[in-house]
This record gives structure tokens, C-alpha cells and sequence, in this order.
């Protein structure tokens, strides 16, 4: 049962997160800003999980892992709400603002589910439970592209050429339609956060202190916790995959749309870019049952290679292939950041809760490499810009072969 109420949060964040992929070209779009300034979306949303995930990680500590669940929920449906006055305003500063609520929140989520779910049975079958929870995740992900996309990209983005020879009460009734593109789906979202927050406070669920700061009589530091080297190489695992996962997806409606690439609307762009979403979410399924049975380093180092080839291929390619071989890299992603994250907080009983406050943080991977994608696709064109989740996916295969592996800390 509370394997049940938690994969409920999964898919909810990860609604919320995928619906910045659709969100980005709408932005775009909008106020027409190059690919730099778009990623400021994804800088501001993931960049919230660097400057929360150890105050997010303090808060855990004080309110128990239940508790932290029900807190993250509701700072998320804060930011949600946020969506309705940023629209209003048409201010894109206002829409980051919100963004960074929204991620704040789901920072607290991910400190205190992913190692919940994690130690809700035997150490040895972590990573396929975490996997399995994680599937549920990307379910959210792919709705997101699929009914995000209909609602927030539905309609025509006019150039500021172009409303400029509108009449003024043209200009204004198609601000006020803009802004309801963006409204509606996120104020559902938030009424959606909220009766989640009231439910999960109200279900009985483990409490698992054994797990958190307030059972770490020895008091270690973060730094004590980094000594492990399984641990650190964890961190830089993380950084690493999001930013890959992240810029990917970010940037795939605007790859897909190319002349030379899909040659279709965003619109249409928007629902193939679901594919790669559901294919984490297929491969997770998929890899929770595998990792019940082989090893989860293995695994990781094998599905890691595969999308160093298949970035290679895009890169390399054009039209279908090309198109084809982009989204069957979500399929790969599959088991990575739980795999990751599970490795990364094996066998540190007590340090557990601060291990997972540094792995969440290491999330920012994706404010940071995004944006580098973005400078580099405005300077030597997106499809060559994918170098950089190809060194991502370099990395990960070196961590499922070695980095993972514990080590004795004197």
C-alpha cells in the first residue's frame, strides 16, 4: 500500500516536469527568444534542486520522510498557482519565478520519496524497486507530452511583427488567449497537488527514521558522506544523466520540426517527443523485471552504451533515421536515475538521508548542460550540439563498470 500512494507522487512529478518540454517552445515561441534564453527554463527549474535539495534535505530530516512527501506536494501546488499570474502579466521573469517554486517543491518530493521507496524492503532488490516506482514517473512524463501538447501548443504563436498590425482590442484578446493556454493546464495541476497533499497526510505509512539524520549518532557531515567514493561517483552520475535526459528532451520538439529532421509542426512534434517519454517508461517496467535477476551495474553500463550509439546516430544522420534513433534513446534512459540513485545510497544506513540530499542536488545537471546545448545549437546548429549528452552517456557507462563499486572508507 504505501509502495501504492508513492508511485502516485512519482507520476505527479513527473507530469510536472516533462510539461517544461512543452512549455519551452511555447515560451519560445511567445516571446521569441533564441535557444539560450528558452533554456532559462530549464536553468531555473533544475537549478532549484542545487540551491533546495539541502534545505529540502533539513526539512526531511525534521518532518519525517511521510511528512516531507505531504510539504513538497504542497509547495508544488504553490508554484502551480504561481502559472496564473505569470500568464496574466505576460512576464516571462514572473513564469521563472513560478517554475522555481514548482521545483522547489519537487525537490522536497524527490529528497524524501526516492530513498523512501528505496528502503521499503531488501537492499538487494533497491534499484528494481526504485525502477518500478520510476515507471510510474514516466507514465507522467509521457501524458504530459500528449495532452500538454494539445493544450499549450495548440495554438497559432504570433511574431511581434505580426501583432503589431493587429487592432488593440485584437492585441489584447490574444494575449488573454495565450495566457489561458498556459492557465488552465496548471491551475488543474495544482488543485490536482493539493488533494494529493491532504491524501497522503491522512494515509498511515512507515515512518523509517532508522534512515535519517535523527538516528546518525556519530553526526557525519556531508563531506564524510562524499568520502565514499560510490557515493561521489553517484553525484557526478546524476549531474551527468539529467543533463543528457534533460536537454534531449527539452530541445526534441524543435529538432523534430526541422526541415531535414520530422519536417512537422510542433504540435505534431509534440506528440512524437511523448514516445520518448514512454520509452523510459516501458524500459522501466521492463528493467525492474530484469534487475530482480542481473546485475544492476551491468545493466546500467550496457543500457548507457546503447545511447552513446544512438546519439552518435542522430548526429550522424537525417530524416527518419535520425528522428527514430533520438527517441529510442528515452527507452535507455530507463532504469538510469534510479540505478544511479540506488547505488548511490547503498549500505550507508544512517547517512542515507544526507546521501540522498547530494544526489538530488546533483540534479541541476539539468540547469546547467541545457543551456550549453542551447549556446552550442545557436552557434554550430542543434544536431551537432549533441555532443554533450553523448560525454553524459560516456560517463554512466564508467559508473555502472566501476564507479559504482564500494570501496572501504578508512
Amino acid at each position: 500500500m504505501a509502495m501504492g500512494v508513492l508511485t502516485t507522487v512519482f507520476f505527479m512529478w513527473g507530469l510536472l516536469t516533462a510539461l517544461n518540454d512543452v512549455l519551452i517552445p511555447h515560451l519560445k515561441s511567445t516571446f521569441q527568444l533564441n535557444y539560450a534564453q528558452a533554456m532559462l527554463v530549464q536553468f531555473t527549474f533544475f537549478g532549484a534542486y542545487f540551491l533546495m535539495a539541502l534545505p529540502a534535505g533539513k526539512l526531511v530530516a525534521v518532518l519525517g520522510y511521510k511528512n516531507g512527501v505531504v510539504a513538497g506536494l504542497a509547495i508544488a501546488g504553490v508554484g502551480a498557482l504561481g502559472f496564473w499570474p505569470a500568464a496574466a502579466l505576460h512576464l516571462y521573469g514572473a513564469f521563472l519565478a513560478a517554475l522555481f517554486v514548482l521545483a522547489t517543491g519537487i525537490t522536497v518530493l524527490q529528497v524524501a520519496a526516492n530513498p523512501y521507496v528505496s528502503l521499503l524492503g531488501p537492499e538487494r532488490t533497491s534499484s528494481s524497486r526504485l525502477t518500478l516506482a520510476q515507471a510510474l514517473n514516466s507514465l507522467g512524463t509521457t501524458l504530459a507530452l500528449l495532452y500538454g501538447g494539445k493544450l499549450i501548443l495548440s495554438s497559432v504563436v504570433k511574431t511581434p511583427a505580426d501583432i503589431a498590425k493587429l487592432a488593440s482590442a485584437d492585441q489584447i484578446t490574444y494575449q488573454v488567449q495565450q495566457a489561458h493556454a498556459v492557465q488552465g493546464p496548471y491551475i488543474g495541476l495544482a488543485a490536482v497537488l493539493f488533494l494529493l497533499a491532504v491524501f497522503v497526510w491522512l494515509f498511515r505509512l512507515p515512518a523509517l527514521r532508522e534512515a535519517t539524520d535523527k538516528a546518525d549518532t556519530a553526526h557525519h557531515s556531508y563531506i564524510d558522506v562524499l568520502r565514499h567514493p560510490h557515493v561521489l561517483f553517484g553525484v557526478l552520475g546524476i549531474f551527468f544523466y539529467v543533463g543528457a535526459e534533460v536537454s534531449i528532451g527539452s530541445v526534441m520538439v524543435n529538432y523534430l520540426s526541422m526541415p531535414d529532421i520530422g519536417h512537422m509542426s510542433e504540435q505534431q512534434a509534440a506528440y512524437y517527443t511523448s514516445f520518448y517519454w514512454g520509452g523510459a517508461m516501458v524500459g522501466r517496467f521492463i528493467g525492474s523485471a530484469l534487475m530482480a535477476a542481473l546485475s544492476p551495474r551491468k545493466l546500467l553500463s550496457a543500457f548507457a552504451t546503447i545511447n552513446v550509439l544512438l546519439v552518435l546516430t542522430t548526429m550522424l544522420t537525417t530524416g527518419h533515421v535520425a528522428m527514430y534513433s533520438i527517441i529510442a534513446i528515452g527507452l535507455f534512459n530507463s532504469i538510469m536515475f534510479p540505478t544511479i540513485f540506488a547505488l548511490g545510497i547503498e549500505r550507508l544506513g544512517p547517512m542515507t538521508s544526507k546521501a540522498s540530499s547530494l544526489l538530488i542536488m546533483a540534479i541541476v545537471g539539468g540547469a546547467i548542460i541545457p543551456p550549453l546545448v542551447g549556446v552550442f545549437a545557436d552557434h554550430i546548429g542543434l544536431q551537432h550540439a549533441f555532443f554533450l549528452p553523448l560525454l553524459c552517456y560516456a560517463y554512466i557507462v564508467f559508473y555502472g563498470l566501476s564507479g559504482s563499486k564500494i570501496r572501504t572508507v578508512e
